[in-house]
């Protein structure tokens, strides 16, 4: 399995946590494709080598620069977030690779990435790449305020984004810039130049215009896949959640480090101060119990069980065999974060 995140800035810390949260859950090994800005490369690499064995014994990884293969370097890099436009990318530069899954930093894995990653054989034979929409509220900002082409109703969300490479690198895409398709490589920097005035949202806005014309290209993933707090602010807009609990969990707007979403916070903090030398995971299910239900009465929080369900599958049996109640929670330790 083949995950990819980018670092620049200040996204050190929530890269890691992003890893950790997914090497925690996953049953098979993954490859991490890590793009950082080379002050970050070296502290990537120090600290993923402190890990303990039986940790990094299940991933692998390869730490990439920041490229950009058309265009001004400059301009794609502060596109929108730093770096985020590096996903644009991924299928001219890793291109010994089939599929891909990549996440923004400010995204937690709840749950195995071997669960989004089976969701690549429910393709069918045009689609090549997965993502969410925004939630499909009145006041949704791509239905209200885009000035340019976006997918379907409410727009799409590339927080988390599964995609079939070698389909992509093959496939000619429709759009409005000429009267042919143009490979992906192609369309790029000439979409970008056209809408450049336009967008909002950098990257994302860019997915949305090339799949408002290739629709059947996409498979949709269900809301739980990138779970965010549109979807639980003005009431619940996300049913998926509601049954199964969150996949990943999205942090975007900066919720993680706020307290404008105690809930999304809480979540945050207790993976980023788990520590990576337990072999199991039902402390850190405890403390975030606890944390949660601190944020009861607040928007996100009031349904506390969506953030805990999928942990709590995976350590119901050692809570019960071993009768571990949720007691004080561990100490906070960012040495080996």
């Amino acid at each position: 399995m083949h995950v990819a995140v980018v670092a620049c800035g200040d996204r050190l810390e929530e890269a890691l946590t992003v890893i950790k949260s997914a090497v925690l859950f996953s049953l098979k090994k993954i490859k991490f494709h890590i793009f950082a800005e080379d002050r970050l490369t070296p502290q990537f690499s120090k600290t993923l080598s402190r890990w303990p064995r039986f940790v990094t014994a299940k991933f692998l990884y390869d730490l990439h620069p920041i490229t950009f293969s058309v265009g001004s370097t400059d301009e794609w890099k502060k596109l929108f977030k730093p770096c985020a436009a590096q996903r644009l990318f991924f299928p001219g530069i890793l291109k010994d690779v089939d599929s891909l899954l990549y996440v923004d930093t400010d995204v937690l894995f709840l749950r195995p990435v071997d669960d989004i990653w089976g969701l690549l054989k429910s393709f069918n034979g045009t689609q090549l790449a997965a993502m969410g929409t925004e939630p499909d509220y009145l006041l949704g900002w791509y239905r209200n305020k885009a000035r340019h082409p976006f997918y379907g109703v409410s727009g799409l969300n590339s927080g988390v984004m599964l995609m079939n490479l070698t389909r992509i690198r093959r496939t000619m895409f429709k759009n409005d810039l000429s009267a042919d398709s143009l490979s992906w490589e192609d369309i790029l920097q000439p979409l970008y130049q056209k809408y450049k005035k336009y967008i909002q949202w950098g990257d994302q806005d860019l997915l949305n215009i090339i799949f408002h014309y290739n629709p059947e290209r996409l498979f949709l993933l269900p809301c739980q896949w990138n779970y965010r707090s549109d979807h639980c602010s003005n009431g619940n807009f996300c049913q998926g959640a509601e049954e199964e609990g969150v996949s990943i969990l999205h942090g975007n707007r900066h919720v993680f480090h706020s307290s404008m979403k105690p809930a999304f916070r809480v979540v945050y903090e207790a993976m980023r101060d788990f520590p990576i030398w337990d072999k199991t995971v039902q402390s850190l299910f405890c403390h975030m119990k606890t944390k949660l239900l601190r944020t009861a009465k607040t928007k996100c929080g009031r349904t506390p069980q969506v953030f805990l369900k999928q942990i709590e599958k995976r350590t119901r049996k050692v809570l019960q065999v071993y009768r571990i109640r949720c007691m004080r929670p561990h100490h906070k330790d960012k040495r080996l974060l």
